[in-house]
């Protein structure tokens, strides 16, 4: 209720332009990796089925691509979907899929992504989504694969543990072949064969998780090493820009070091 109020208000409105004269003119993070988290529980307030939550969750992402257009955030990570998801309830898990399904269409045509030249790549074991998914987001892929201004990436099927598996599985076919000797491994090897190995900046500089929680849930372990985190205490389906906003203004003023 207070929320409504202060927004009929314009306070909101006040209160996002002021944080965007503070964030515009520094530098913003290259590449932000956001936990989409809180879903369910969004639905479960207002009494809802879960995957009304989804679906209202993924008509943020669709603002959360305007938004970041706009901050010109050159490398965008979402973590919508993980390979321990799968366990959920059948139906939840086929409202989830039949949700992908209608946003990958939507955005093979959006004119924000082509005008833009937003390269699209959905990383994850894609071979455990349904087939009609698949083959529409390998089109997806193959209709931006040329562009290279920026990046959005969708985690779908994913899982951290999963990710440096398979990269260790790659490398030691090589080596089981004779392509690679094992004193030639190093961390670039491994990087390499990672799910981000089409990005230059598969490290992100800022990773962001909605609805409270304080862990990593698996995501990105590896490139994660060096990055710095916010913790928002709001669902995902209720992220506004002012939130966006508030999380590169704090990134914007840590001092990062790198392990020195």
């Amino acid at each position: 209720m207070l929320s409504r109020i202060l927004s009929i208000l314009g306070i909101y409105k006040l209160y996002e332009k002021w944080l965007w004269q503070q964030v515009k003119n520094d530098k913003p993070p290259e590449h932000i990796a956001i936990i989409l988290d809180g879903n369910r529980r969004w639905a479960s307030a207002q009494e809802l089925n879960p995957w009304l939550g989804h679906e209202k969750g993924a008509d943020t992402v669709e603002q959360l691509l305007e938004w970041c257009l706009r901050v010109n955030v050159k490398y965008l990570t979402l973590y919508t979907f993980s390979t321990e998801n799968f366990t959920r309830n059948s139906k939840e898990v086929e409202e989830i899929m039949r949700i992908a399904y209608e946003r990958f269409e939507k955005l093979l045509v959006d004119d924000r992504i082509h005008k833009n030249k937003v390269h699209i790549k959905v990383i994850g074991r894609t071979n455990m989504l349904p087939d009609d998914l698949q083959q529409l987001i390998s089109k997806v892929e193959k209709s931006t694969l040329t562009y290279d201004k920026q990046f959005l990436n969708f985690a779908f099927a994913y899982g951290g543990r999963a990710e440096i598996v398979d990269s260790v599985r790659v490398i030691a076919e090589q080596v089981k072949a004779g392509k690679i000797e094992p004193n030639d491994i190093h961390e670039s090897t491994i990087e390499k064969y990672l799910y981000t190995a089409h990005m230059t900046k598969q490290e992100p500089d800022l990773i962001i998780r909605t609805s409270g929680e304080e862990r990593l849930s698996g995501f990105l372990l590896w490139q994660s090493a060096y990055s710095e985190f916010a913790f928002l205490d709001v669902y995902w389906p209720d992220f506004r820009f002012i939130d966006l906003l508030r999380a590169i203004r704090t990134f914007q003023k840590r001092k990062r070091r790198y392990g020195t």
